[in-house]
């Protein structure tokens, strides 16, 4: 339980340790289902009857957490009535009940509960900007938006990923995400919003959802997360394909972005690799010249992580800063 939550909780039976089991289930969950596809976390923890006579109550909770819901029940049985066996059937009842009504799914359970044991549930509906609030808190981990239709149709654990800021959304942006995708034998291509920014404060509500439309318009799946480094966007989406330009890739490979330190550098680099992930390398205009992949030195463990996009195949010298200043001038 502590490894689990990070933490000795207060209580390890009690409402709050429930519900902070079923979000980290649920989390959990985002990060292996395919983008878009419906989640559930479940909790659960009790004090139930044992070999030596317990002091306090007979008890448990149990919490299913979705993207619009959290429910909660607790549920005190009578002591000395049941065996541990007895109470453990029950409880295992209730919460497959609890699972079936969080999937929409009808349940045949005949409740073997007393009337004096009346379970106390209390629910919890999530609106779209109290889900984004979560996100933006660190409480979730992402939010996908499956716009695609390949999102509920592809069996594929493997993502084709775009990160960016997308402010705007342009050709290019497409166009890259398009001849990446054509690389790769399989996988689904998606782009990736963080809403955390390494040097800038985080994305408003109304920014993200702004965002998002952009997506909406042109029916691409679309994934907000809270990763705005790119070994941490490894560890939430491991063996992915990450689509990025040049100007990015020697950032990658700068010591100076891990505080001068090579070997810093390298250890992070090293354990992205480790996830499976890989980077397509799209030529981009850096400091004035068009360069690509081939331009940089790539540190020979890392040069297989690193596969290039042929400049005859995508070439557009677009950027979304000199769309922003076209429009304010």
């Amino acid at each position: 339980m502590v490894q689990l939550l990070g933490k000795i909780p207060t209580q390890f039976t009690s409402q709050q340790t429930v519900e902070e089991m079923a979000l980290l289930a649920y989390n959990r969950a985002l990060k292996l289902a395919s983008p878009g596809s419906p989640v559930l976390g479940l909790g659960f923890t009790g004090s139930l009857a044992s070999s030596q006579p317990k002091r306090g109550d007979h008890r448990f909770y149990l919490s299913t957490r979705t993207s619009n819901r959290l429910w909660v029940s607790n549920v005190s049985l009578s002591k000395g009535l049941r065996t541990r066996e007895q109470e453990d059937r029950i409880s295992s009842h209730i919460l497959l009940e609890a699972m079936a009504g969080a999937c929409k799914v009808s349940a045949t359970y005949v409740s073997e509960l007393t009337e004096s044991e009346v379970p106390d549930e209390h629910e919890r509906l999530f609106d779209e900007d109290e889900e984004l609030q979560e996100l933006i808190d660190g409480k979730i981990c992402m939010k996908v938006y499956p716009f695609s239709s390949e999102a509920y149709s592809s069996n594929s654990e493997r993502k084709i990923i775009l990160s960016g800021s997308f402010n705007p959304l342009h050709d290019g942006h497409i166009k890259l995400l398009e001849v990446a995708s054509s690389m790769c034998h399989d996988g689904l291509p998606c782009f990736e919003i963080s809403a955390i920014n390494a040097d800038k404060p985080p994305l408003t509500i109304a920014q993200i959802k702004d965002r998002v439309k952009q997506f909406e318009r042109i029916g691409m799946t679309v994934i907000v997360s809270t990763q705005p480094f790119f070994y941490k966007k490894a560890e939430l989406f491991p063996g992915s394909a990450f689509v990025i330009g040049s100007d990015t890739a020697a950032r990658l490979i700068n010591p100076k972005y891990y505080g001068g330190d090579r070997t810093k550098m390298m250890e992070i680099l090293v354990n992205c690799k480790r996830t499976g992930c890989t980077f397509l390398v799209g030529g981009r205009n850096v400091d004035g010249v068009f360069k690509v992949l081939e331009d940089f030195d790539i540190p020979e463990e890392l040069r297989d992580m690193f596969i290039s996009i042929p400049q005859d195949r995508f070439r557009m010298d677009i950027s979304s800063t000199e769309i922003r200043k076209k429009w304010s001038s």
